[in-house]
């Protein structure tokens, strides 16, 4: 999953939103830990559950953050971030109206107890018109 991340974030530049979504513990905090890693971030990557926000200070700057405690995003400052920051936001069901072009990653849980497929959809020219990228089961998924 770290690896996947660490590929598909060489796709990011600043200014680039990418939801998170899947359930709980399907491994969206690793697949951000990933990014960071790729990003050269050492250290500790937690998920942003209770402080909703952390900001990371790579090339280019990351926010990762986490909506799973709200019903909703307004008044959070997260549109403060959209243009300067490689935005990571778990749980984005919570945001309600969508920045821009967003990109999605979708992990789901595989057949293993340890396998997960993750799509990737890109930003299309409108709502709803994201394509799949081919989908990726791996069976290598660290917690």
């Amino acid at each position: 999953m770290r690896l996947l991340a660490g590929e598909w974030v060489k796709r990011w530049p600043a200014g680039t939103v990418v939801l998170l979504d899947g359930p709980m513990g399907a491994g969206k905090t690793t697949f951000a830990r990933g990014v960071l890693e790729a990003l050269g971030h050492v250290g500790a990557v937690r998920s942003p559950t209770f402080n909703l926000l952390h900001v990371y200070d790579t090339d280019p700057p990351v926010l990762h953050a986490d909506l799973y405690r709200l019903s909703a995003a307004s008044g959070l400052g997260l549109e403060d971030y959209f243009d300067t920051h490689l935005c990571l936001i778990e749980w984005p069901d919570r945001l309600g109206a969508l920045p821009g072009q967003v990109w999605r990653v979708k992990i789901e849980f595989g057949e293993g107890e340890s396998q997960r497929v993750v799509t990737l959809l890109k930003p299309g020219l409108g709502a709803g018109t994201s394509q799949p990228a081919p989908s990726v089961g791996d069976p290598r998924m660290e917690g």
